[in-house]
């Protein structure tokens, strides 16, 4: 057992998603989207980086050191698995640990919308899932693999930085590769899975030009890519993937997106109404004859017009997922309000959950007097 496995035990019993170990500051667990302190000396510099190569190998232990920065995994038996990332700062070794649950859940037990079983059921094209950081994209794709895993014969590829979610072989064979320790990088893994008779591709993050390019030649060659993109829409990840091409060939990048995308779902963690846990609001869009024309036309901005008048194709705006969540009284108005894009649609809602708010004080008070 190693000396940070009592804080990673901890923050798995606390239901917390992040431990924080920094230098010069007691560690912190991340609970419900908010950190706190653990009631734990101030750890130093030294301390923190013996902390951190007790749990690496040499070779990562040399390329910390030539890097300053490493992204690995690290697997506690019958506890967890978690993505780890460190890194240098002014104080000294810092080491944030993701946790990563052992069962993967479908998404049924997610409570993600009905549609997404329809996404996963393709047998061609981009699946984008895209958000901040920590905002559940990595669950959300486990799940859909999970659902062809269990739903389709075929071979899925995982190429991940690092491998989360441990998938186990079902109706699918499945590989997962990670950077680093399998393949150099996105693209290089990308390029080589294409040779590897693969069903399903999924792409960790799309960062660079080449591993954007080669996941949309995937698409079009009759796989079914997944990946993540850091957008917070589905209109500005539909402009992230063709402002990463040079201005001469936008014409044919947004053609070759028209045809190929199978939809976007972009997602956010929010708040559930007994603070105990959070719940994924998430704008879907399905990539149907009107969105096909807007994106070759290059008139993104009418997407959410689309998205809004889709709702029979399952189609929804990060703001109608939120109203739907606060009417299921799954999540408060005011939670609703902060996680918004247009606020002034949401202030109505908060004002009267601050009544609410205001008339059981009173009525409470008046039930002591």
């Amino acid at each position: 057992m190693n000396r940070v496995d009592a804080f990673l035990e901890l923050v798995v019993k606390q239901k917390g998603s992040d431990l924080h170990i920094i230098a010069g500051n007691p560690p912190r667990l991340r609970l419900q989207g908010e950190t706190h302190t653990v009631k734990y000396r101030e750890l130093s510099s030294k301390e923190t980086k013996e902390l951190l190569f007790e749990i690496m190998s040499e070779e990562q232990q040399e390329e910390y050191e030539s890097n300053q920065v490493i992204d690995f995994s690290y697997d506690i038996p019958n506890l967890s698995r978690f993505r780890v990332n460190a890194f240098e700062h002014l104080g000294g070794t810092g080491i944030v640990f993701r946790v990563i649950p052992t069962d993967i859940q479908t998404l049924q037990q997610l409570g993600l919308p009905p549609i997404l079983k329809n996404l996963a059921r393709q047998r061609k094209g981009l699946i984008l899932v895209t958000g901040p950081t920590g905002s559940g994209k990595s669950t959300t794709l486990s799940a859909m693999i999970d659902f062809i895993n269990t739903h389709r014969k075929g071979h899925i590829i995982t190429i991940e930085d690092p491998v989360e979610f441990l998938h186990k072989n079902k109706d699918c064979l499945i590989s997962q590769r990670e950077l680093g320790s399998h393949t150099r990088n996105f693209a290089s893994a990308l390029h080589s899975a294409l040779r590897e008779d693969p069903d399903v591709i999924l792409v960790g993050e799309m960062r660079d030009l080449e591993t954007i390019h080669l996941a949309l030649t995937a698409a079009e060659m009759g796989i079914l890519v997944m990946a993540t993109l850091h957008t917070s829409s589905a209109s500005s990840s539909i402009e992230r993937i063709i402002n990463a091409f040079p201005p001469g060939e936008e014409p044919y990048v947004r053609t070759m997106l028209s045809t190929s995308l199978c939809g976007v779902l972009s997602q956010q963690l929010v708040r559930t109404a007994d603070n105990r846990s959070r719940i994924a609001a998430i704008e879907i869009m399905i990539n149907n004859a009107a969105i096909s024309n807007v994106i070759r036309e290059g008139k993104t901005e009418q997407i959410e017009n689309i998205i809004q008048g889709g709702a029979m194709q399952g189609m929804q705006l990060m703001d109608t997922a939120l109203k739907r969540l606060v009417e299921s009284k799954k999540i408060t108005g005011e939670e609703a309000f902060l996680k918004s894009r247009y606020k002034e649609d949401f202030a109505l809602v908060r004002d009267e959950v601050e009544v609410e708010k205001i008339e059981n004080s009173v009525t409470s008070t008046d039930s002591i007097s």
